[in-house]
């Protein structure tokens, strides 16, 4: 590790899915900042391209490649578009995610259990796979899992998006336990409470608000900004050793 620069990206190719805004978006331009070349990924192209003309205007390097996490013909052209491109990618951070449904578990509807499955778990794992055997031919790599604290503790009418999350922490060992001999790192990320359009259902609902931050020690919900520091971390020369892992950055709410 370069003491002087350990979470230097210069030279790195990093796909961050759903980045067009919130926690991903920030995601995307941290690591821009720090050297990485940035594709911006998610179902737009147009809200795509909005970011990469942020990143370039800040000085970083980013391009656009559209795809629906939750569809698998697409997940296979995102990568086979990488290669043709680049040849290799060093880093992934499977951040797009799914939560059509807010109520009582019981009420669960069949497309919104399917809908949320097939983003959050099958779209996470298929790009894993093919992330992963990228970075096998280079020789390594990183990813992150942008998973969630439901993982830990289910979110109230949050039934199958809580499954799904806990599904991922799951996904993230058994990855990192098999990956590990091709010096491939695999940890995750469980955000807490974050101001975006994903969970406005939850931040911007004064009721729901006030019977969760007597459980936040830091009594506020976080900024997409204030999760991006930690998968820099996990991604760079500084977590060389830290593979299996989840960095909860919650404001204190699962010590609350």
């Amino acid at each position: 590790m370069d003491f002087k620069k350990p979470f230097d990206l210069s030279g790195k190719v990093a796909l961050v899915t759903g980045s067009s805004r919130g926690i991903g978006a920030s995601i995307a331009r941290l690591l821009a900042a720090h050297g990485a070349n940035v594709i911006v990924s998610s179902r737009k192209l147009d809200a795509c391209e909005a970011v990469v003309e942020q990143i370039q205007k800040e000085g970083g390097k980013a391009e656009a490649i559209a795809c629906h996490i939750g569809e698998m013909d697409s997940i296979v052209s995102l990568f086979a578009q990488i290669k043709q491109r680049h040849g290799h990618l060093d880093i992934l951070v499977n951040n797009a995610a799914a939560n059509p449904y807010f109520g009582p578990i019981l009420d669960t509807s069949l497309e919104a259990y399917q809908k949320t499955v097939d983003v959050n778990i099958r779209g996470y794992f298929f790009a894993s796979v093919e992330g992963g055997r990228l970075m096998k031919e280079k020789g390594g790599g990183a990813i992150v899992n942008v998973a969630s604290i439901n993982a830990q503790n289910p979110g109230m009418y949050q039934g199958i998006y809580s499954v799904t999350k806990a599904a991922i922490v799951s996904m993230t060992q058994s990855f990192a336990k098999e990956c590990a001999a091709f010096n491939i790192r695999v940890n995750a990320l469980l955000p807490g409470a974050t101001d975006t359009k994903f969970a406005a259902t939850l931040v911007k609902n004064e009721k729901i608000l006030n019977q969760l931050m007597p459980h936040v020690p830091m009594q506020r919900v976080a900024q997409p900004d204030e999760m991006a520091g930690a998968v820099l971390y996990l991604v760079s020369s500084a977590a060389s050793y830290t593979t299996g892992s989840c960095i909860t950055v919650d404001g204190g709410f699962l010590i609350g």
